[in-house]
């Protein structure tokens, strides 16, 4: 084949390639999605994120492989490429994924309320040691003022009579 031919193949290569590691990189941003919920405003801030690395690698690879200009087979390329990943794929590598990840997760969460278990009591024990501490405290603080009063009142009725 002519150099020319060549030169066209791998560009197109190139442009599958684009394709399916676009829908990669979206399945992952599926996959994120699935694990922590998004609200709309959210959502439509990573897709305009997404989309904006991808035109930036689109460039990119159009302007090393073609010199920037748009050729419509490097577009049809990169739609094959998404075309095969999701017959291929389809929506399995994100249930596995999200599901792996979610268990990875829970055992990480699981393991950490075990380390800390100890911790959590001993929280729990002197939140009970600092509130009987500050009722004897109060008792304690009643029982001075009320004996105070009363020795300041007997100070005055003494100093009255005099």
């Amino acid at each position: 084949m002519s150099r020319e031919i060549m030169q066209e193949l791998t560009f197109f290569t190139h442009s599958v390639l684009m394709g399916v590691v676009i829908t990669f990189a979206y399945d992952w941003i599926r996959v994120l999605r699935r694990l922590f919920k998004h609200g709309t405003v959210l959502i439509s801030v990573e897709d305009l994120l997404f989309w904006f690395v991808c035109g930036i690698g689109v460039f990119y690879m159009l302007y090393k492989e073609n010199d920037g200009t748009l050729r419509w087979f490097a577009v049809l390329g990169a739609t094959i490429g998404m075309f095969f990943y999701k017959m291929i794929v389809r929506d399995t590598f994100t249930n596995i994924m999200s599901t792996i990840i979610h268990k990875i997760m829970w055992f990480v969460f699981h393991v950490i309320q075990i380390v800390l278990k100890p911790l959590k009591r001993l929280i729990y024990a002197e939140k009970t040691f600092v509130l009987f501490t500050g009722k004897k405290l109060k008792k304690c603080k009643n029982f001075v003022k009320k004996r105070l009063t009363v020795f300041i009142k007997t100070i005055r009725m003494v100093l009255c009579k005099r």
